[in-house]
Formats: structure tokens, sequence, C-alpha cells
């Protein structure tokens, strides 16, 4: 069995909507091209995506969305019809080919459910994926097709899982939160900006779900500015305590790339630190409670030069059990890039001390944080400590 596997194949690059659209799936050969360079990955770490069914798709999404999409891929969708699926907006223009584009991302994250769960790999990486603000029958922020909710449906039905998905874009997973709102068997944790500044506006504390599944959805909206530690704690404390309340047979993470300082759509303050201690802790809690069963996608990041491939590198060499890197990024790598980067690229796999002024509200936004988690966590702190019998 291998350690990990890393889907990749340059038709990912199709899901593209314009020259200048944030959402940049450049990233992805940024990031392949940076583990390459360092000695971090081979061709046989590789695996190809393949093409969702419609089918697969419609685990998730409506019919009538799905045969939408691929009218207007083709330039057959009327206009008046566009608005009422999502599409066609300044957040989600229609490209040609968008239906075969977006069922390739969503196929690569099956591909990797199905590595994981057959035991060919213990871990399995598809970058291009994490597109978890579409809806059934509507697409929303640069997503057109959710990949992790038909994921997680399909782990459901195929494998009989428990899925425990944990979101650390910078903005709420909106679209796989409401997906399983009611659904016991999957838990979902989100830790985001808070939407009283970022789309979608969702992801409060007191979404926990409905019905049968109220109790397992799980959100930590973080406040405008928040830094590295706080941010961190928060992630560590919630994620092991909801591990050990769910108790899941595998952990899909949603990896966006969004809440470093440097992001142009976001307010956060963190570093690179915490890319390389979200991934850390996944690692080692796949194993400690699911067998090593840890299937990962990408998401958000939206400065593609300085963030995202230092990012992702990181969390494929945790995946592929390789030492953390320090020290200096490969020279070859930024002479590659360099000349076509707007910006000047960092000389380092850390970001050096003082990338931004000192944050004035700084304890305030710490222990509102603090507070945050432990209102989220009192319904199974205070289950679990009922449950503790007197001797």
């Amino acid at each position: 069995m291998k350690d990990a596997v890393f889907v990749f194949s340059e038709e990912l690059l199709t899901y593209k909507f314009s020259n200048d659209h944030p959402f940049n799936q450049k990233r992805l050969l940024l990031t392949l091209d940076l583990l390459k360079k360092t000695g971090a990955i081979t061709d046989e770490d590789i695996i190809k995506p393949r093409m969702a069914t419609d089918q697969e798709l419609e685990l998730i999404h409506d019919p009538a969305y799905v045969n939408a999409i691929r009218l207007a891929g083709k330039g057959k969708l009327p206009k008046e019809k566009a608005g009422n699926f999502g599409i066609g907006t300044e957040d989600t223009p229609i490209f040609p080919d968008m239906h075969e584009a977006s069922a390739l991302l969503v196929g690569g994250t099956l591909q990797a459910v199905d590595y994981v769960m057959t035991g060919k790999s213990q871990h399995a990486l598809n970058l291009g994926g994490g597109l978890h603000h579409g809806f059934r029958g509507k697409a929303s922020g640069f997503c057109i097709y959710n990949d992790s909710s038909v994921a997680i449906k399909y782990l459901q039905e195929k494998y009989h899982a428990r899925v425990l998905y944990v979101d650390t874009d910078a903005h709420h997973g909106d679209g796989v939160q409401w997906s399983f709102y009611d659904d016991p068997e999957v838990c979902t944790l989100s830790i985001h900006e808070t939407g009283r500044y970022l789309f979608p506006g969702t992801g409060n504390i007191n979404e926990r779900g409905q019905g049968k599944g109220y109790g397992y959805s799980f959100n930590i909206p973080v406040d405008a500015f928040t830094e590295d530690d706080s941010w961190l704690d928060s992630y560590t404390t919630a994620f092991t305590e909801i591990m050990e309340f769910f108790k899941p047979d595998v952990i899909l993470t949603q990896n966006g790339a969004d809440s470093h300082y440097f992001d142009p759509l976001t307010h956060l303050s963190a570093t690179m630190r915490i890319y390389r201690e979200i991934p850390r802790l996944a690692h080692k809690l796949a194993h400690q409670y699911c067998e090593g069963r840890w299937v990962a996608v990408g998401g958000g990041g939206y400065d593609i030069w300085r963030v995202v491939p230092r990012a992702w590198s990181m969390l494929w060499m945790e995946m592929s059990e390789q030492p953390n890197p320090t020290g200096p990024l490969s020279p070859e790598w930024l002479d590659t890039w360099q000349p076509d980067s707007p910006v000047t690229l960092p000389q380092s796999w850390d970001d050096p001390e003082g990338i931004y002024e000192p944050i004035p509200r700084r304890p305030e936004i710490t222990e509102k944080n603090a507070l945050t988690v432990e209102k989220l966590l009192y319904p199974i702190r205070s289950n679990q400590s009922s449950s503790v019998k007197p001797t």
C-alpha cells in the first residue's frame, strides 16, 4: 500500500472562467512544479482523474442542473435561464465545456476516495477539488459542481462510511454543510472568517444541523485579523474533540489556502505556520481513529504565487510521510516562475517576521475566538461529562 497518491492531469486546468478571474488553476502547476523541483514527488505518485458520470453527479446535484451546465458549456443555454442556475454571473461566468471540466474535478475526488477506501493508498490528494459552495441546483462562489458533497454521498452509498468533513478554507463550507444538515452519519466542521465580513455570510455557531442531524454541524467563525496562535488553538481544540465525539470511518479535509495574510479576498492574518499544522493534525487523527483513511482536496487560495504552492506542497509532504520542508525554496523553481509572477516570490518555505503590522485588537480577537470554541463544544463536553458515572 502506498502512503499517498496525488491526483493530477493538465486537463484539470480546463476549469477556467477567464484570464483575469481570481480562481486560477495555474496554482496546480505551480504547486506540482515546486514539489518536483524539491524532489518531493515522482511520476509514480501521480494518478489521473477520471470523469464523474451523470449518475455520480446526481448523488447531490439535480438532473436539470447538470443538463443546464452541459448546455451552457455548449453555448445552448438561453441567457435568461442561466441566472436561475447561478451561472453567467461575475463570480461564476459560463465557459466552453464547463460541464466536462467540472465533472473531471469531481471525478478526481472520487478517484481519491476509491484509492483510500480500497486500500491502494492510505491517503489521497486532489488539489483540483474542494469546490465547497456548489448547491444541489445552483452554482455559487466559483463552484459549479460540489466535489466534496458528491464524494461524501459516494462514500456513504458505496462504502457505507461515516464521514467527518473538515473545512479550513477562509470561506464557510456552506454547500457541503447544507447537503448533509439533517444527516447524523456525516459530521461537518468549518473554521472560517466570520460571515459578517466575508462571502457567503453563513457559518454561524448556531448552525448545528436539523432533525436527526442536529448536533453534527460545527462552525468556528473566527474574527477578521485572526492570527496564527488563535487560529491554531481553535482548529486543534475543535478538531480533536469532534473527532473523539464522532469517531468517523474516514476524514475528508478541504484545504483552502486563503486564510493567509497575503490573500487578496479575505481579511485574516495567518502565515505559513498554519499550513504546516493543518495537515499534521489531520494526519495524526486519521491514524488514531480511521486506520489512516484520509482524503484531501484543495479549495480557495487567490495568492497563487506566494501562498498556495508552499501551503499545498506542505500538505502533500505531510500526507506522503516526508519531513516538513524548511529553509530556502528551490532556486530552480524561483528562476522558472519569477519572470511570470507579478509579485516577488518568497525565498523560503516560512514567512519572515513582520509581514504585517501588529494587530491592535489581538487580545480581544483571541478572547473572542476562544469563547466561540468554548460555546461550540459545550454540548459535546457536557454530554461526555454527564455520561461519566460517579464511583
